[in-house]
């Protein structure tokens, strides 16, 4: 079954390449050569604010940069986050940016007998989660805080499930094999559209 992928990229930094990037891009290339449809936003190029208030989030109209954000996010079947772990959670202009575009009107609809549910359910998800330290260090010792909370309080709010994760640890000791093994298992995870 062929699927619309939407591709997150979280990198803070757009300028140059990093591990986040290569990853991103052999997803989307086994996607495509399986035939799904992929798009793509890097968060890092958006004209982004900080929400400051509820008041904000509620009622001030979302940022011209990311009205075609939320388009993207209804159309995608299935969302693919690329970040590295900075303190043990996302990046900040990663958490920014789910605050902006997460608006009361994208993460819940009001159906006609007034009853509420989630705004994305039905959509399924991937965190490719790059980091320093072993990514089993980060699940045992710290159990994966950072990464629990963004699939509970972020994306299960708005009614994605389920939501897979690929943790890839010690990024800066990556040798040349290691790295081929990695761009491989996206690129089946793109053809897979898992």
């Amino acid at each position: 079954m062929k699927r619309r992928i939407l591709i997150i990229q979280g990198h803070p930094d757009h300028r140059a390449p990093h591990l986040a990037h290569a990853l991103a891009d052999a997803y989307a290339s086994g996607a495509q050569l399986e035939g799904h449809e992929v798009r793509q936003i890097c968060v890092a190029q958006l004209d982004l604010s900080l929400v400051r208030s509820q008041e904000e989030w509620e009622h001030k109209p979302l940022p011209a940069a990311l009205v075609s954000v939320q388009e993207e996010l209804r159309w995608a079947q299935h969302l693919v986050f690329f970040f590295p772990l900075w303190l043990g959670e996302m990046p900040a202009m990663l958490k920014g940016f789910l605050e902006q575009v997460a608006r009361p009107d994208l993460v819940r609809v009001t159906g006609a007998d007034g009853h509420s549910s989630p705004g994305l359910k039905g959509r399924s998800a991937r965190l490719v989660v790059t980091m320093g330290m072993p990514a089993l260090f980060y699940r045992g010792f710290y159990g994966g805080h950072g990464l629990r909370s963004m699939r509970r309080s972020v994306l299960g709010f708005m009614g994605i499930s389920p939501v897979r994760q690929t943790l890839i640890g010690r990024v800066g000791s990556i040798s040349p094999h290691r790295f081929e093994g990695l761009v491989h298992q996206m690129q089946m995870l793109g053809r897979s559209a898992r």
